[in-house]
């Protein structure tokens, strides 16, 4: 696994990465719901995404897990470019294996994509109950590549109750080592975490404990505001809660986190799935003031009114379509922001150069709950981005409960892609469309050599 000289998939800089090739494969994990309900493993697919190529666009490789129900979600690479930090205490290292952690089972699946990229092979599994032991953690959700081992977020604990958190791997061997927090404060909901590197600050968002997401969204937990509202400020050095940082109840669960890029840059956007207000979604930046940390709304999406009988029952009440913007993504060059909406079916593209004044550049319909545009069932959920910001991969699968909820007549998996245009502008790309059996439902995508949401960096 160590290696004389640094992984070319290594970049010391986001500028560096964009100038790398292109790739030519993509990894997609795939939740398994069973056609007719019989359940079947989940799967990690390899998908063909070189232009030109004979395969383009179609699975060229498959990996089914050896269990049943283990729910895939966000999974990662045991290590990247943050392996290149001056303070890193393994520089050769290589990008090889994927961490696959399986949301509800527990189970963390660690998978070799060597020697053949297109054939990953699975070489470990770590069970629920050495994670519940060593870290007192369930449900990991979360992986991410850190420059001195592999981090991985947990929605909670064994009980199914809180407080959920971080826990470190080793990313040679891949044993769990314990969970993160030196010292927690308030902090008791968790979701992802990222970080400024440089600035040594670790920051996490909220979702809520798993007996609150399992069984699809509770309602009377929604209207009484008890999902994720805050992000929280960590000092990544001494693992210690700092500050607290809230959107106000009233902003229910406030998911997915992108800090900038460039390391000399102390910003990042978050999404609130849905407000008790009006039912719209929203876009919030974190930003250090001199010693302080804050943060205020610089998009909102509103919902869109229709009549009850076209709504499902979580929805008739309201008689509206929630945006529910459940994933964003940043570009390399923290120039373009991604935000799926998947209740209004719509991938929509904000310029974000000045990161307190967005501007809308593209929206391209795509399913939705009752748009269904393009004939698509299910709406743009997981984004994902190449290194060079020109291509655009969507899924559309968000989590089986939920997916029963706001899709009551099933969710039929497809993952789409857009070309972008430097200067902003999004088409849809009709060589590329990829639809799964029926019971298949993709969920995030990968890119070799790394993408958007893979890495990060030490140097501008």
């Amino acid at each position: 696994m160590a290696r004389v000289t640094p992984d070319p998939t290594f970049y010391p800089s986001p500028r560096s990465a964009m100038q790398a090739a292109p790739e030519h494969l993509a990894y997609v994990v795939v939740l398994n719901v069973g056609a007719n309900g019989a359940r079947k493993p989940d799967a990690l697919v390899t998908v063909d995404v070189q232009p030109g190529s004979a395969s383009y666009g179609k699975v060229v490789g498959r990996l089914d897990m050896p269990n049943v129900g283990d729910e895939l979600h966000h999974f990662g690479w045991n290590a990247c470019s943050s392996a290149l930090c001056p303070y890193a205490p393994h520089p050769h290292i290589e990008r090889r294996y994927l961490v696959v952690p399986g949301l509800r089972s527990s189970r963390i699946h660690v998978v070799d994509t060597h020697p053949d990229p297109r054939q990953p092979k699975l070489v470990k599994v770590i069970e629920p109950e050495e994670v519940a032991r060593k870290t007192g953690y369930s449900r990991p959700h979360t992986s991410h590549c850190g420059p001195d081992g592999i981090y991985m977020s947990a929605l909670g604990a064994p009980n199914g109750e809180g407080p959920g958190g971080v826990f470190v791997l080793d990313h040679e061997s891949f044993e769990v080592q314990r969970a993160w927090e030196a010292e927690r404060g308030p902090q008791y909901l968790a979701y992802d975490f990222w970080w400024h590197l440089v600035q040594d600050v670790l920051i996490s968002s909220e979702w809520g404990t798993p007996s609150m997401v399992e069984n699809g969204v509770n309602p009377e937990l929604l209207l009484a505001g008890k999902y994720g509202h805050q992000l929280h400020i960590w000092d990544l050095r001494s693992r210690k809660h700092v500050q607290a940082l809230d959107l106000g109840v009233e902003q229910q669960m406030a998911l997915e986190l992108r800090p900038a890029h460039d390391p000399t840059r102390s910003y990042g956007f978050v999404n609130s799935v849905v407000s008790l207000k009006d039912l719209s979604s929203s876009i919030w930046v974190w930003h250090r003031d001199n010693s302080t940390w804050r943060i205020q709304k610089v998009i909102e999406v509103p919902a869109v009114p229709v009549s009850a009988e076209q709504l499902p029952p979580a929805l008739q009440p309201f008689g509206a379509v929630p945006p529910l913007v459940t994933d964003i993504n940043l570009t390399l060059d923290d120039r373009f922001l991604y935000v799926s909406c998947w209740g209004s079916g719509e991938m929509r593209q904000y310029d974000v150069s000045d990161p307190f004044a967005p501007r809308l550049t593209a929206t391209v319909p795509m399913g939705g709950i009752v748009e269904r545009s393009r004939g698509l069932n299910g709406g743009p959920q997981m984004v994902e981005v190449s290194r060079d910001g020109n291509r655009v991969y969507v899924s559309n699968s968000l989590y089986a409960a939920w997916d029963a909820q706001f899709y009551p007549e099933g969710i039929k998996g497809w993952v789409a892609k857009m070309d972008a245009s430097p200067a902003g502008g999004l088409e849809w790309d009709d060589k590329f469309f990829l639809e799964f059996e029926e019971g298949e439902r993709p969920h995030q995508i990968h890119l070799e050599g790394g993408d958007a949401s893979s890495d990060s960096y030490c140097f501008p």
